[in-house]
Formats: structure tokens, C-alpha cells, sequence
């Protein structure tokens, strides 16, 4: 089997030795980047809004940040802050995602809200 094909097979079958392995590299990082890890996370959040990741990774991140001291609100601000940069399509993307990594669902409340005729 090819590296990449067992790779992606290790990843998407969430191998705990492949993914110990890739958390490794994510210590390394934090310590190269010279930044503490809170500011890390909160930096990886905004390349994933940027990026349009997948929810799993958000669901990562999120928790990586929350570990390292961040806040619900201070991950919510750096969509609010990479907004301007990345567009305002990519934000409402990541809206959902993101509001889900943090344990709100988004459509749930946009339902609880039409079957209420539209009260906020």
C-alpha cells in the first residue's frame, strides 16, 4: 500500500497511533511558533474559517482552544474578526460549523424561531 493511501486509511478510520502521531506535529508547532498555545489555536481557527475546513476540524480546533483557556467568545470573535478578510460568504459558512464545535446548533434555533412565527 502506497504511504498516502495507508494515510488517509489510518486518518479516516481515526487510527489512534496515526492520530497520536499528527498531534505530536501539533506540539511541535505550538513551540516553533513561539506563541502560547490559547494564541495558537485562536490563530488555527481563523486559517480554518479562511479555509472553509470541515466540521470535524472545527470540532478539533475548538476544543484545542477551549483546553488552552480560551473562551466561547473569544472564539466566536476571531470569525468576527477574519470576517472582513475572508468574505462575508465564507463567515455565514462557518457560522454553523463553529457555533456546532462550541455545542450550539444554529438550525435548531433558526427552526425554534419559524415555528414561533418568526419571534426572535
Amino acid at each position: 500500500m502506497a504511504k498516502h493511501e495507508e494515510a488517509l486509511r489510518d486518518l479516516a478510520m481515526n487510527d489512534e497511533r496515526f492520530v497520536e502521531n499528527v498531534l505530536a506535529m501539533q506540539l511541535t508547532n505550538i513551540e516553533a511558533s513561539g506563541l502560547d498555545p490559547k494564541t495558537h489555536a485562536l490563530a488555527r481557527l481563523g486559517a480554518l474559517i479562511a479555509l472553509d475546513a470541515a466540521p470535524a476540524s472545527y470540532q478539533w480546533n475548538v476544543g484545542m482552544a477551549l483546553a488552552s483557556g480560551a473562551t466561547v467568545d473569544e472564539i466566536v470573535g476571531v470569525l468576527i474578526a477574519v470576517a472582513p478578510t475572508v468574505g462575508l460568504a465564507r463567515a455565514v459558512s462557518a457560522a454553523p460549523e463553529l457555533a456546532l464545535a462550541i455545542g450550539y446548533d444554529v438550525d435548531a434555533a433558526l427552526e425554534a424561531i419559524d415555528s414561533n412565527g418568526g419571534d426572535r
